[in-house]
Formats: C-alpha cells, sequence, structure tokens
C-alpha cells in the first residue's frame, strides 16, 4: 500500500459524503508565490510570519474554497493535529471577507477551550489588519465587560440631546468582522449583551468538532443556527448561494443597511467548516450541524504526524516513575509533555519529579483544576523554556501548539484511541521530528496492542520498544526512594492541612 492511499477501516462511514473524501495524501504543499488567487497583502504578511509554502492540507482546503465554486460546499476536514488546519480556515476565510468592506460579524469560530481560543485568534490577528479586519476573542474567565467595549462599537452622541432608547439599542454596531469563541461566553454575549449579532454572519468553523459535539455547551449549536435562519423558516445553510442574481424571495431578517453593502446580491448561505484530527462518523452527531452539500477531506482516519516517531517503555517494575526518571534524563535538554489518566496523578507525578534534585529539570503540573492564571503563566514559561517538562490531564491534549515541543510521554496509557491520536499530536507539528513515548508494565501491554489495532496498520507497527538499560534504572534508585519519602510527607502534610481547614470552618448554629 503507498503512502498516497487511504486504508480503509473495519467501522467504515455510513453516511455517503464521506465514502468518497478528497485524499490530502495526494496534495502537495505550494509556494505562496504559486497559490491562485491569493491576496497580495495577505502573502506578504504570511512572508513576514516566515511562511514560503502552505502545507498539504492548507492547499487541499484553498483549492475547494477559492475560485470559481467558492464555498459553494461546506466543508468536514480530518487532519493530524499539527498539519495546519487553523491557518487551513483562516487564509480563505480572510481572503472572502476582505473582499467586501462592511463591518459587521461575518465569521464566528467556536472551540472547546478558552486557551485554544487564544492561540487560534493570535493566527487570525497576525494577518487580518494586512487586510483591514479585524478580530474579537469572547472567552470564559475573562471580563465580560472589557470583551464586550472591544466587541460592539458605539455611536458618539452629542451631550445634553434627548435620545430614545430604542434607537440607541438599534445604532449599535459590530466592531469586529471575525469572532473567536468558546461556547460558554458565546451564549453569555448572545444572551444579554446589547448589539451583538449574529444576523449577518457567514463562515462558522467547528474546531475540535468531535469534542464540541459530544458536549452539550448550552446547547449553542442550535441557538448559533437558529439565529441565522431567514424569516421564512429556511435554514439560511440551505439558502441560495452568494450570486450575482437577486433572490426576490429570499426574505431575511439582516438589518436594513447591511445589504446596501452586498449591491443588491442576494445575502450569502451561512458557510460551515468543521475540523478535528478524530472527525466523528456519528450520523446523528453530524446531523446537528445541517451541512450543506458536505465534501469531506482526509488523510485517512486516525493517522498521526509522518515525522513521529513512536516508542513503548516496557517497565520491569510496578514503578513506572523510575523508569521515567530514566528517560527524562535520556532526553534531557528537550521540551517534553507527559500525560497522566487524571489531575491528581498529574500533581503527584509533577511534585515527586521535583524532587529528583539530579534530574535538574523544572517540571510544571497544567490541568483543568487550576485557575485561568494559574494554566496562563504555566503554558507561558513553558514556551519560553523555562519550564521544560510539563505534567498534564488530557486538558492539553487538543490542538494547542507549544513550539519546540519534542517529546510526548504516556504515563497512562489512554482509554481511547482518539486520546492517543491526540496526545501525541502535540509533538511533530508542522512537519518538524517528535517523539511519543509510552510507559507499559506487563500487564500493560495486551491493552495497548489492541489500543493500537483501532489505528491504521502503519501507526501500529511503527511503534517500537526503547530499551533502558539496567544501570540507568539501578543507579536512580537511591534518589527515587528519598523523592518517595520527599512526597509521602508533602501528601501527609496537605491532608493534614485539609483536615485543620474542615475543623476550624464554622459550624451552623444549633439555635
Amino acid at each position: 500500500m503507498t503512502d498516497t492511499e487511504i486504508q480503509p477501516q473495519k467501522s467504515e462511514p455510513v453516511l455517503a459524503w464521506m465514502r468518497n473524501p478528497v485524499n490530502i495524501n495526494l496534495v502537495e504543499e505550494s509556494p505562496l508565490s504559486h497559490l491562485p488567487g491569493l491576496d497580495p497583502r495577505l502573502q506578504e504578511a504570511l512572508n513576514n510570519m516566515g511562511f514560503s509554502s502552505l502545507f498539504p492540507v492548507q492547499v487541499a482546503v484553498w483549492q475547494e474554497t477559492i475560485g470559481p465554486g467558492a464555498f459553494e460546499r461546506d466543508l468536514c476536514i480530518d487532519s493530524p493535529t499539527g498539519s495546519g488546519k487553523t491557518l487551513a480556515y483562516a487564509l480563505p476565510i480572510m481572503q472572502m471577507l476582505a473582499s467586501h468592506s462592511v463591518k459587521c460579524l461575518r465569521a464566528l469560530v467556536v472551540l472547546p477551550t478558552r486557551d485554544l481560543a487564544v492561540q487560534v485568534k493570535d493566527v487570525f490577528a497576525a494577518l487580518a489588519p494586512a487586510v483591514g479586519l479585524s478580530v474579537g476573542l469572547a472567552v470564559g474567565q475573562s471580563s465580560v465587560a472589557d470583551e464586550i467595549s472591544t466587541l460592539i462599537k458605539r455611536p458618539k452622541y452629542e451631550a445634553g440631546f434627548c435620545y430614545d432608547l430604542e434607537d440607541l439599542s438599534i445604532n449599535l454596531q459590530s466592531a469586529v468582522d471575525i469572532l473567536v469563541a468558546t461556547p460558554g461566553r458565546l451564549m453569555d454575549h448572545i444572551k444579554t449583551t446589547n448589539g451583538f449579532t449574529l444576523e449577518h454572519l457567514r463562515y462558522l468553523v467547528v474546531d475540535e468538532t468531535d469534542r464540541l459535539l459530544r458536549e452539550a455547551y448550552q446547547s449553542w449549536l442550535p441557538s448559533v443556527l437558529k439565529l441565522v435562519q431567514s424569516s421564512d423558516g429556511v435554514s439560511a445553510s440551505h439558502a441560495k448561494p452568494f450570486s450575482t442574481d437577486f433572490c426576490g424571495s429570499f426574505r431575511t431578517i439582516r438589518r436594513v443597511g447591511i445589504e446596501r453593502c452586498f449591491n443588491g446580491k442576494a445575502c450569502p448561505r451561512l458557510v460551515k467548516m468543521v475540523l478535528s484530527a478524530t472527525v466523528t462518523r456519528d450520523p446523528s452527531k453530524l446531523a446537528q450541524l445541517e451541512l450543506h452539500h458536505p465534501l469531506f477531506l482526509t488523510t485517512g482516519r486516525y493517522q498521526v504526524p509522518k515525522t513521529l516517531k513512536s516508542f513503548k517503555v516496557i517497565c520491569g517494575s510496578k514503578d513506572k516513575s523510575l523508569y521515567l526518571v530514566a528517560l527524562l534524563q535520556k532526553l534531557k535538554g528537550e521540551k517534553c509533555v507527559i500525560f497522566t489518566s487524571s489531575v491528581k496523578t498529574a500533581n503527584r507525578l509533577s511534585t515527586l519529579l521535583n524532587y529528583f534534585g539530579d534530574l535538574q529539570l523544572q517540571t510544571k503540573v497544567y490541568s483543568g483544576a487550576q485557575r485561568q492564571a494559574v494554566r496562563s503563566k504555566t503554558l507561558k514559561a513553558f514556551r519560553k523554556g523555562v519550564v521544560e517538562v510539563l505534567v498534564c490531564s488530557d486538558n492539553f491534549t487538543r490542538g494547542m501548539d507549544v513550539e519546540g515541543v519534542k517529546n510526548v510521554i504516556n504515563y497512562d496509557i489512554p482509554l481511547y484511541i482518539k486520546a492517543y491520536i491526540h496526545r501525541a499530536g502535540r509533538t511533530a507539528r508542522a512537519g518538524q521530528a517528535g517523539c511519543c513515548f509510552t510507559l507499559l508494565r506487563k500487564d500493560e501491554e495486551s491493552r495497548f496492542k489492541k489500543l493500537l489495532q483501532k489505528a491504521p496498520k502503519a501507526v501500529a507497527s511503527s511503534c517500537t520498544v526503547y530499551p533502558l538499560s539496567a544501570d540507568s534504572i539501578e543507579s536512580l534508585q537511591p534518589a527515587y526512594v528519598s523523592a518517595l519519602d520527599k512526597l509521602k510527607e508533602s501528601v501527609e502534610s496537605e491532608e493534614s492541612r485539609k483536615r485543620k481547614f474542615r475543623f476550624k470552618s464554622p459550624r451552623p448554629s444549633s439555635e
């Protein structure tokens, strides 16, 4: 089987449009100068960011969105983590929005977490000013008032003049063309922010689709789709696309005045782009998206980056952490992300590693249980290289892009193949080399083998044993015993502090 063929899986997609996908493996990288129709301003901005060419997934999406059949179909994109999916949708959206000089919210990108949203917003913000577009961010654990001031433009009024309150509300306008948001905060603005509207939305991007569809997130998707429906009940996603012929029967709830900027053309339908490294094949979940004649672009199911090397480390004893330290010593000087099965394990493992005096690696924990300020500070230190080892729960697996991560280490085996794919995708990004190590006790080898059997044969067969010498393990025993004692003391001290806190807490009066 060649590298360009998509290997069929046992669980073939049941939806007809997924059975004959566009094979991204057949697409080659393209220099920016060869990209048809690329706005020169965007090309210059990309060059300033260090881009000279686009990756295959970016070229494939460009070919399906820019040109005579521009955005005639919704796109479903299944491509490995680190392959460049963010720029794949950001570039054509900005190209299309820049061709119409109208200030209203026309593109919405939804992501499951704040950190992911900030990362994606930065990609848009680096390019948007070049073509006169502005980008907003709406995420949890941020000031709602500050967000409103950046998202809504309020008209200036003369002092002392009496204005009608209804007129004041009508004259509120969007200050951004593109909004990157998390579902919860998006719903907050939809429900409570005066002047916030999705009536003019042209593009909806659902990034990390399988996670966003798996969790309800305040029913954000049905709410968004309902808000962009035409007044006669026909979904805008199935309305007539942007054309030169005016569709007189296409009635819309969009505000008077905006339509004039479209020069008499029918308001365009809502275009959707959905993306993940592990796109769901569940018809009931995909049906929620109401995709319009969808086109499926994929590299094949459950693929990892081609530049990734996978290894398993067989632990001869129950002390996985001892083997982990030996592995970290061999990888010294390289950025590593360690994944555990729980926040509790991540906290204790990070503490244990920091008790190894000879390891001389700055280790921090990153988990969803931390305050946002703590997570942001840790992530910033990791990006700068101040922190070399990041111990995480699966909160870090989705989409996060940290430059220079050389190694991913699975301290605990992921429960599902999707989790393995997303974990491994934190390294070997954008064509760079990287390694994924999985620590296994003897009794875990069979379970790990079954997990990899759900991925293509190339992924399973490429995972080889990584040897650690018995001498390197034995030499760490004294330091390991000492670190374990310190960890035990730390845990006991923390539990004692919690007991005292509970004892001192005021009890309700019996009177």
